[in-house]
């Protein structure tokens, strides 16, 4: 008997049994789990590392490009872990479940592809001495124990990328120095950036291969009860302006009405934490995406900074078909400010 595909219908099973439950099962009972506490410095580099006594947690990488061919692209780099149960274990033993997602996507096309692992036998992870995240043979790598520096590849049946990322502004502490709250009743997650990178490197589409530069944005995020009950999902902006400054914000939809919050990054790197509805966006035009009518042109604001802009998807069907569904690729900035960014919508059903 092979036992190859039985134990990738295990581990598919298993985890879709914690991620794919659906974005509002983030909502649901942590017991057990560690949880944020508000006052906890983040030290690095070890928060660039794994937390197993959280439930959930995420290195988010999403790129803007610009193509030799004079295209537009953007790319999506991210690896999960999902716990059943807090701490590491050994082996097979280990309560930890790994999956990750790459993308690429041009006005035409959005190819990404999906892969799931088991924790404990070495097919996924991250180590901080020095940095490198891992699933299979996707990498988001450093030689030293800090995230200034980074090689990220992937590859899917259609597509692939081998990228070189260089920081030239500071990690970004979300919420009260990396405390972030996500609704009234107070959940909240550790949330960092590290959104000033230059990209350069190598596309490959069924076309060929395409040189590509532009910038990029880390997010890294973790916790055991992010939203509230009530909350099914959200639509999440990081917006980078020609002028330098970058305006990342947040909307988190529930019964009980809208939580939105963000934080403004001027452009010499130093970040200003948003109020609870400070950050304002609303839908301007819907798409049909796989049987779902979906907001793919926003109407942004945070008027405080002067910021009134129009957010429209590079392409609307810009749908990653994975384990959990949702909507995920580049846009551009018009408005009160010019630019580009990414956008990613969850718990459209």
């Amino acid at each position: 008997m092979n036992v190859r595909p039985v134990l990738a219908l295990v581990i598919t099973a298993w985890a879709s049994s914690t991620l794919a439950q659906g974005f509002a099962g983030l909502g649901s009972d942590a017991e057990g789990f560690a949880m944020p506490h508000r006052g906890q410095r983040l030290p690095f580099p070890q928060d660039h590392g794994p937390h197993p006594d959280f439930r959930i947690e995420w290195w988010y990488l999403t790129a803007n490009l610009e193509g030799a061919d004079g295209r537009d692209y953007g790319i999506q780099w991210t690896l999960f872990r999902s716990a059943l149960a807090p701490g590491e274990g050994d082996g097979w033993q280990s309560p930890q479940v790994w999956m990750a997602h790459a993308a690429v996507t041009a006005s035409d096309q959005h190819l990404f592809a999906e892969r799931i692992a088991r924790g404990g036998i070495g097919q996924a992870g991250v180590t901080t001495q020095p940095f490198n995240a891992w699933i299979d043979n996707w990498q988001m790598a450093s030689a030293q124990d800090n995230l200034e520096n980074l090689t990220l590849t992937a590859a899917g049946e259609s597509f692939s990328y081998d990228l070189l990322l260089s920081a030239d502004g500071p990690l970004v502490l979300h919420g009260e120095d990396g405390y972030s709250v996500k609704s009234a009743g107070g959940q909240a997650s550790y949330y960092y950036s590290q959104p000033h990178y230059q990209v350069s490197g190598t596309v490959t589409l069924p076309g060929g291969a395409v040189e590509v530069t532009g910038h990029g944005w880390l997010d890294r995020e973790w916790s055991s009860q992010p939203l509230a009950e009530d909350q099914s999902g959200w639509d999440w902006f990081s917006l980078s302006f020609e002028s330098g400054a970058k305006l990342m914000g947040f909307v988190l939809r529930g019964e009980s009405g809208d939580f939105t919050s963000g934080t403004w990054i001027s452009a010499d790197g130093t970040a200003e934490p948003l109020e609870p509805g400070a950050f304002q966006a609303d839908p301007l035009d819907y798409t049909m995406v796989e049987g779902r009518s979906i907001p793919t042109r926003w109407r942004a604001a945070l008027p405080g900074k002067g910021v009134s802009v129009e957010v429209e998807a590079l392409n609307p069907q810009s749908w990653m078909g994975t384990s959990f569904p949702y909507w995920e690729g580049p846009v551009t900035v018009t408005g009160s400010h010019s630019g580009t960014g990414y956008l990613e919508m969850t718990g459209y059903e």
